[in-house]
């Protein structure tokens, strides 16, 4: 696997059905979908891709990707597979790793570790654990090979609105890893960007860690809230699987 493209796809859309915009809602003077980008970049990849829609309301997320001067691809709405494969074959990607637009918390040790396993175990594809990492630090790592099974053979639509579901439930189809965090911190934080809630809590977490051209990480934030667990009350209550959920009864 080495030497070859990789490139990162962060899939991005405002009209999100719980908030709406949230991809454009501004933590420190900055739209949340520039901090992704921002951070995506010490991943330390081939090349970074917003692949977004078609459509007019989207146009935001164009100019957001031109500021922060990565490429970007418009492709369908809710069939985000094939939105993916197409910016792919568009940037000739040969890994791709995908990112969320509503995680201004993505962490590029975690993009990086989840790369050099995929790389190192000939894996069709590898994703951060989801019992262990919090909800909004989620990375995942596949070939162009498994994401063109995928696009040929996912009927449901929610195999198509959310990329990888036909790969992880096929596991006699593809050869599967995950990547595991080890923390004292039992707590349940969600560190994505889902509801009003969530976008405030983020704002606080910002307000306490960011600085101006540097990172902080997945750690830093763990050890920011354990000192302040008065902040975990702002965004409990909701289902981390809730968008996927959803998909499902709409099937």
């Amino acid at each position: 696997m080495k030497g070859k493209r990789v490139v990162v796809i962060i899939q991005a859309r405002t009209d999100s059905r719980r908030l709406p915009k949230k991809v454009l809602s501004k933590i420190k003077g900055k739209p949340l979908l520039w901090h992704v980008i921002e951070r995506t970049k010490r991943f330390g990849c081939d090349d970074i891709i917003v692949a977004t829609t078609k459509r007019k309301i989207d146009d935001e997320n164009v100019s957001v990707s031109k500021a922060c001067d990565v490429k970007f691809f418009r492709g369908k709405k809710n069939d985000v597979l094939d939105r993916y494969y197409q910016a792919a074959i568009k940037f000739n990607a040969e890994i791709i790793i995908r990112v969320t637009a509503d995680c201004p918390l993505i962490d590029p040790k975690i993009g990086q570790a989840v790369l050099k396993k995929f790389q190192k175990g000939n894996y069709d594809y590898v994703a951060t654990d989801d019992e262990t990492y919090p909800k909004g630090v989620d990375v995942e790592c596949f070939s162009l090979n498994s994401i063109k099974k995928s696009w040929l053979h996912a009927k449901l639509k929610s195999d198509r609105e959310h990329v990888t579901s036909f790969i992880w439930k096929n596991t006699k189809k593809f050869k599967i890893g995950k990547l595991y965090y080890k923390s004292n911190f039992t707590k349940p934080i969600r560190l994505v960007v889902d509801h009003k809630n969530d976008l405030e809590f983020v704002r606080k977490i910002y307000a306490g860690l960011y600085k101006k051209n540097k990172i902080f990480f997945l750690d830093d934030v763990i050890g920011w809230v354990k000192t302040r667990p008065e902040l975990l009350e702002i965004n409990t209550g909701h289902d981390p699987d809730e968008g996927y959920l959803y998909s499902l009864k709409n099937d």
